[in-house]
């Protein structure tokens, strides 16, 4: 059996074109186009890489793109008063501020002070809320990018077996919730669990947000699994995920690659909820 590829990349591409057309509308029609304000505090390193990359991605759709970097420094009534003019401002239709942010601010007060219709990560309590009560919501981009992806090469959801390892508010949780929604059988696993390994090696489709290098070994793998590694780890030798690719692509019959998988899908989610927020406002 020859393990197939989930490729994030080409998917993305295909949904960051077909939003580039919408918007060249928009703007030939001479409406406002849509806005996406990113706040990114102090200058670590890979949120500046994330930042860019964002960015890069709202000028090629056609997006107004507002990048307010502020300096580590910043208090937390600095930046909340700046999260308060953003909800305000008419052109801006999505707002997104770069997590981590430095260890003196509070993420939680900021996350709740976007308004829920501007809060175009799915992180505000609002939005997780109505996504685990099933009720239409933002939804978190790196979930929402999974998803994508495993109905774009008809992966079979209902009355599967999926195990998710982690359990944050940005992915482990809500992607349980919308697999779910979708029929699986959900396992949550994380740092506690025993015998993880047993776990795991139950799963149709394995989604790993562990956060843990090399994590998931091909032993720890079903035959025939599909594997779906959210990881993001900078090492010596590059990026890698959270799954051994090399070892668990000789058990799985698909798997995410790193780079290449889920991460174009969790931008390319990122301007689809901006356009779904633009279009609520007109």
């Amino acid at each position: 059996m020859e393990c197939k590829i989930l490729d994030g990349k080409k998917v993305a591409s295909e949904v960051r074109e077909r939003i580039a057309v919408m918007v060249k509308e928009i703007r030939e029609s001479g409406k406002v186009p849509p806005g996406l304000a990113v706040v990114l505090v102090g200058d670590n390193p890979a949120s500046k890489v994330y930042v860019g990359q964002k960015e890069k991605a709202c000028k090629e759709v056609g997006f107004e793109s507002f990048l307010y970097h502020l300096p580590e420094a910043t208090t937390q009534e600095e930046l909340l008063n700046l999260v308060g003019q953003l909800n305000e401002d008419p052109n801006v239709h999505g707002i997104l501020v770069q997590l981590p942010l430095p260890k003196h601010l509070n993420e939680t007060e900021v996350i709740e002070a976007i308004r829920p219709e501007k809060d175009v990560d799915g992180f505000h309590p609002m939005n997780l809320g109505k996504l685990v009560a099933g009720l239409p919501c933002t939804v978190p981009c790196t979930p929402k990018g999974i998803m994508h992806l495993l109905e774009y090469y008809g992966i079979e959801i209902e009355g599967k077996n999926a195990v998710v390892v982690g359990r944050s508010n940005i992915v482990g949780k809500p992607v349980a919730h919308l697999l779910l929604q979708k029929n699986a059988t959900v396992t949550i696993c994380h740092s506690r669990t025993r015998n993880l390994e047993d776990i795991t090696k139950e799963a149709d489709i394995l989604v790993v947000a562990a956060g843990r290098p090399h994590f998931i070994t091909q032993h720890m793998v079903k035959k025939g699994a599909v594997v779906v590694d959210v990881g993001i780890n900078r090492l010596e030798s590059g990026l890698v995920g959270d799954v051994d690719f090399d070892g668990v692509r000789l058990r799985a019959s698909w798997i995410t690659p790193v780079p290449g998988g889920v991460g174009p899908m969790t931008i390319a989610m990122l301007l689809e909820n901006t356009l779904e927020m633009y279009e609520r406002f007109s």
